[in-house]
């Protein structure tokens, strides 16, 4: 009776622990990862025009740094086998990176999921949650007319991932664009 016993607390406890950490999640948008400095691009409602300024984009909000954060965008593979994804752009457009301008620094977030995910086609919409670093790195990617280098300025590893229809905040591309396609909802 006693292990019995035993084993309810433990269950309680981490299921305290569990609704615990999902509160702490703070769902954000694409914004609250540029400093108020960057409110230009917001007025603009163009992220891209942020490589523009002085600091190319590079500067990043430290507010964020090591809290739980949920964050909706498109994912492109960095490192994966088949439709199995070990690691991804999270950016905040379609075509971004390829064919289209790159987001700055401050608007890449480079994710390694918790697990493979699973992805059909690049520029997939999905969330991310997991706690935000915000550091400096560097990912090669290839791309249809090459290889890039793409300087992401957030990381999240070990993150949730998960399929999402849309994305809040998302940029929709001019109409004239080469990636319009990319807009269109599936049947």
């Amino acid at each position: 009776m006693t292990h019995f016993k035993s084993i309810l607390a433990l269950a309680a406890a981490l299921a305290l622990s569990t609704a615990g950490a999902s509160a702490e999640t703070t769902h954000i948008f694409w914004k609250d990862l540029r400093p108020v400095t960057q409110a230009v691009a917001e007025d603009a409602g163009l992220p891209m025009i942020a490589a523009k300024l002085p600091d190319h984009g590079e500067t990043l909000s430290v507010a964020l740094q090591d809290k739980t954060i949920q964050l909706a965008g498109y994912a492109l593979p960095v490192d994966r086998d088949g439709d199995l994804v070990y690691q991804f752009l999270l950016v905040p457009w379609t075509g971004a990176c390829s064919h289209m301008p790159t987001p700055p620094p401050n608007q890449i977030v480079l994710v390694t999921p918790a697990r493979p995910y699973k992805m059909s086609e690049a520029y997939q919409p999905v969330a991310v949650t997991g706690a935000l670093k915000p550091e400096m790195e560097k990912s090669q990617l290839f791309i249809l007319d090459g290889v890039s280098v793409i300087q992401s300025g957030y990381a999240v590893r070990r993150a949730d991932v998960m399929a999402v229809d849309t994305v809040p905040d998302s940029i929709v591309l001019p109409v004239n664009s080469p990636w319009s396609f990319l807009n269109k909802k599936k049947n």
